[in-house]
């Protein structure tokens, strides 16, 4: 390999970094995700699929895995959750073509299956609650965790509209015309219209996202941490019996 080819390989591998660097200086909340609690992942689901997977891939996932690990029927998500594929086998895809997303977006959005792994789940978690109003934006939106974001405010029907406190304690214009309120301490943010759900219960709502997110980026997850209990259990009980073994061998040699 060739000093380009190894200075372009170690370019790539510092992307991610990269952008996570970009929001270094925000606080980034704590999710506090379960992901063994089947409950919140089949809540994510619902969220995901309505209001993620009509822009967004997640094709390194297929319907059938997740209906099995979250104890769904074939049929339910069939009917609820498949509106690009046809069979439960398939993998998670979007019915617009990546060209006139990128005509209309800019960028066509990213496949969405790693990005828990890539970003963390704490940095999904604060980056779903930051969005706000800015006019000077051609979505009208912008996100205090990925700043200049080309992505509208998909939930902004939960969590209503929010603008960004300026440095005298107000908020910014807004492009809804109403009073500012509901600010909580120490909150960048300030209400400017409710959504269909209450702050908790949006705060709820994106926990259970990024949840279900995180399983999608590892489904072997779910799996993996119960045999590692079962493993930890195997050699407890086994350095016993070496420990006993090593005694009986060496008593000798003292």
């Amino acid at each position: 390999m060739n000093v380009w080819k190894r200075i372009a390989v170690l370019g790539f591998s510092l992307l991610p970094s990269l952008a996570s660097a970009a929001s270094a200086d925000v606080h980034l909340e704590h999710a506090n995700i379960d992901v063994g609690n089947v409950q919140s992942l089949q809540r994510g689901a619902q969220l995901f699929h309505n209001y993620c997977l009509s822009c967004h891939s997640a094709q390194y996932m297929r319907y059938s895995r997740m209906a099995e690990d979250l104890n769904l029927p074939p049929d339910l998500v069939v009917d609820n959750l498949m509106f690009a594929g046809e069979k439960v086998g398939e993998t998670m895809t979007v019915a617009m073509p990546a060209a006139d997303a990128a005509n209309w977006f800019g960028k066509a959005p990213p496949d969405l299956t790693l990005t828990a792994r890539q970003r963390g789940v704490d940095w999904l978690y604060t980056y779903l609650k930051s969005f706000y109003v800015d006019p000077s934006k051609p979505l009208g939106v912008n996100n205090l965790v990925f700043k200049d974001v080309g992505m509208p405010h998909v939930l902004w029907e939960l969590q209503g509209w929010q603008a960004l406190k300026s440095d005298d304690g107000d908020h910014d214009a807004d492009a809804h015309g109403e009073a500012g309120h509901g600010a909580t301490a120490g909150s960048p943010f300030v209400q400017v219209s409710e959504g269909q759900l209450t702050p908790e219960e949006y705060d709820r709502a994106v926990r259970d996202l990024v949840t279900y997110m995180s399983y999608i980026a590892e489904p072997a997850q779910l799996k993996r941490t119960q045999v590692g209990v079962w493993v930890l259990l195997f050699l407890a009980v086994f350095g016993v019996f070496a420990y006993l073994l090593k005694k009986e061998y060496w008593k000798d040699v003292h």
